[in-house]
C-alpha cells in the first residue's frame, strides 16, 4: 500500500517507541481534525544487553502503545509531552520520561520498552546463564530505582527527511539530581512499495551525577562486591547509530524491526562496570491502528 504524509509522520511516532533509547522520544507532529486522535498498540520482541556495558543478553517482551491527539499531546514509548509549535519545520515542548531502574542481578526492574517487561537471560554458555540468575553480576551494587525525569525537547527539520532533534531530561542520578542530553539526527527514507528504512545516529551527554549513579562504584559498593572503586565525571556517555525497517500490510497493520548499536564513551567506557562497551539491540513487533 502507498505512504501518505500522515503516515510518514506515524511512523517517527510508531518506531521511535520500539528502538532505544538512542531514538528520538519525541513524535513528529501529526496534523489532524480537532478532536481526533491516532493509536498504536501492538506487541513484539527485543534482545538487548541486561544493561548498559553488560557482556550478559536479555530477551524481553515488547508491548507497543502510541497515542497522539489532535491538540499536540501525545504518548510515545516511555515519554508523554506536547507539541507547543504550530511551525512545519520546527517541534518543541515539555517532555516527561519515565526511566527504568536497575537491581544488583543487571535487570531493568522498572518499566522496559513500552509497558511491563518480563526479561530471560539469554547467555553464551550455562556457566554465564546460571551465574545471571543467581544475581552475581552486580552482587553488591545498590539497586537503582525506577524514576521519572522532566525536561524538554527539540526538533529541526533540514528537509521533510532529515530531522535533527534534541532532548534534554533531569532525574536520571540516584538522588533524581542527574542530567542528560541527547543529540542526534534522522534521515527517513523514501518508500519503497510498503516498505520504509529510517536511519538514525547520535550521541548522549551525562553530567557527573548521571554517570555515578549508573557508571559509578561508590566505596561502600566496593567493599562488598567484585568492582574497585570509580567515581566517573561527566560529559559523553555514548553514540548510537540505528535502523528500522517499516512494512505496512495493510492501513491498520504494520510489522517494524529495528538494529541500534550503541558504544559507552568517557568515564562511562572507563567504569569497571563496562564489560562490553559495544553492544547490539534488535526488536521487532506488529501493531494496529486504531
Amino acid at each position: 500500500m502507498p505512504f501518505t504524509p500522515n503516515m510518514n509522520k506515524l511512523l517517527f511516532l510508531v518506531l521511535g517507541a520500539v528502538c532505544g533509547s538512542g531514538w528520538a522520544q519525541t513524535p513528529a507532529l501529526n496534523p489532524m481534525p480537532d478532536g481526533s486522535r491516532d493509536m498504536y498498540a501492538g506487541l513484539g520482541l527485543q534482545s538487548g544487553p541486561r544493561y548498559d556495558g553488560t557482556g550478559s543478553r536479555k530477551l524481553s517482551a515488547l508491548p507497543v502503545l502510541q497515542l497522539q491527539w489532535s491538540n499536540g499531546v501525545f504518548v510515545s514509548g516511555m515519554s508523554a509531552g506536547i507539541h507547543l509549535s504550530d511551525s512545519p519545520t520546527l517541534e518543541y515542548g515539555p517532555l516527561l520520561a519515565v526511566l527504568p531502574g536497575r537491581d544488583d542481578s543487571g535487570r531493568r526492574n522498572g518499566l522496559d520498552g513500552i509497558g511491563v517487561t518480563n526479561s530471560y537471560v539469554l547467555a553464551t554458555t550455562p556457566a554465564e546463564r546460571a551465574a545471571a540468575l543467581r544475581g552475581a553480576r552486580l552482587s553488591g551494587m545498590d539497586e537503582i530505582g525506577t524514576r521519572l525525569q522532566g525536561g524538554a525537547f527539540l526538533n529541526y527539520y533540514l528537509s521533510p527527511q532529515w530531522r535533527l532533534t534534541a532532548t534534554a531530561l533531569a532525574g536520571s542520578g540516584k538522588d533524581h539530581d542527574g542530567a542528560r542530553l541527547d543529540l542526534g539526527v534522522q534521515r527517513l527514507a523514501a518508500a519503497i512499495g510498503p516498505h520504509r528504512v529510517s536511519l538514525a545516529a547520535g550521541v548522549t551527554l551525562a553530567d557527573s551525577k548521571d554517570n555515578q549513579t549508573w557508571f559509578g562504584v561508590t566505596p561502600a559498593e566496593a567493599a562488598r562486591s567484585r568492582f574497585p572503586a570509580y567515581q566517573p565525571g561527566g560529559g559523553l556517555q555514548e553514540a548510537h547509530l540505528g535502523v528500522r525497517w517499516h512494512w505496512a500490510w495493510t492501513p491498520s497493520w504494520m510489522l517494524t524491526s529495528s538494529l541500534q548499536a550503541k558504544r559507552l564513551l568517557g568515564s562511562a567506557a572507563d567504569s569497571p562496570l563496562a564489560e562490553r562497551p559495544a553492544n547490539l539491540t534488535v526488536s521487532t513487533a506488529i501493531a494496529y491502528r486504531f
